[in-house]
């Protein structure tokens, strides 16, 4: 096995952490809710009156994000993903995670960050196994294609 050093970022990936911990903490201080994008966005596909407006603004500040940090940061200091991947793999990889997170009650925000942090069976369990199966399948399409 070989590591990319041009593109290993354990201090970026640290703060990703930090910063990520920092924020469920506060969420679920703040807001007595866990911090698990899909519950985030299933809660509006059957919405409950007075719980739409904070999904919202969070989904909204998700998708502006890279938008306002490419206007705080310097040019040239984050570099934009690449996916070698066509459209077609794109959707079906994107309806297999909607599927997992429906299927596992959560998604890898929810059980990984949060779940672990509440000592929860359930998200240990979660978190092995789309850990486990990443490995695999990261694995397989190396060493297999």
């Amino acid at each position: 096995m070989t590591i990319d050093w041009i593109h290993f970022t354990p201090w970026l990936s640290l703060a990703g952490g930090i910063l990520l911990g920092l924020a469920s903490a506060a969420f679920i201080l703040v807001n007595g809710r866990i911090l698990g994008i899909s519950g985030i966005l299933g809660g509006l596909l059957v919405p409950r009156l007075g719980d739409i407006g904070w999904r919202i603004a969070f989904l909204l500040g998700m998708a502006a994000a890279p938008f306002v940090s490419g206007l705080i940061l310097p040019a040239g200091y984050l570099e934009a993903p690449r996916i070698e991947a066509g459209y077609i793999a794109i959707a079906i990889a994107g309806l297999l995670v909607g599927f997992g997170t429906r299927y596992g009650s959560g998604c890898t925000s929810g059980h990984g960050v949060c779940g672990l942090s509440r000592l929860s069976p359930r998200s240990l369990v979660s978190t092995l196994t789309f850990m486990g199966l990443g490995f695999l399948v990261v694995f397989v399409m190396r060493h297999a294609f």
